[in-house]
């Protein structure tokens, strides 16, 4: 992930990438887990995921996909994200560890996820620095705090 343009910097984005690493810490775990036979733990981890997930992206999606996606220039890219959280959605709803398909499936769909965060954080993020006004940011963290109540933090107001 890039280092030069700032936008780590920013509370809202910081958070974010933060929500990244602990999902993806969470799906290392669950494999990990799977990897030693332990499936009653990989599938808490998993359910674990799905609600960190869950929360990450009515974040994103209700705030600064909604205030980027009105841009035509991001659009297209963020409806490709959304359906992205759609499907990895789905499959976490009903994967099932003792299928031997389902597993190698979650495999895939962890790798996939690493993807995913190197989209926004490689493309997206970068860009929400320039497109984005002062009251864009105050919607998109609007937006964060309502999906993540009673969370610390003021995102930097």
């Amino acid at each position: 992930m890039c280092h030069y343009c700032g936008c780590r910097e920013i509370p809202l984005i910081k958070e974010f990438i933060a929500e990244h690493e602990t999902v993806t810490d969470t799906a290392g775990e669950a494999l990990r887990a799977l990897d030693r036979g332990d499936t009653d733990l990989a599938t808490g981890l998993i359910a674990r995921m799905a609600g960190e997930l869950r929360a990450h992206w009515r974040g994103e999606e209700d705030g600064l996909f909604t205030v980027m996606g009105d841009d035509p220039e991001y659009a297209g890219y963020i409806d490709a994200l959304v359906l992205e959280h759609r499907q990895l959605a789905a499959f976490l709803d009903t994967v099932d560890l003792m299928i031997p398909q389902d597993v190698l499936r979650l495999r895939e769909s962890v790798d996939e996820l690493h993807h995913h965060i190197a989209k926004e954080e490689d493309g997206l993020f970068p860009a929400s620095l320039t497109a984005l006004s002062g009251d864009e940011w105050d919607r998109s963290m609007t937006a964060w705090r309502a999906a993540h109540p009673g969370a610390p933090g003021d995102l930097g107001r």
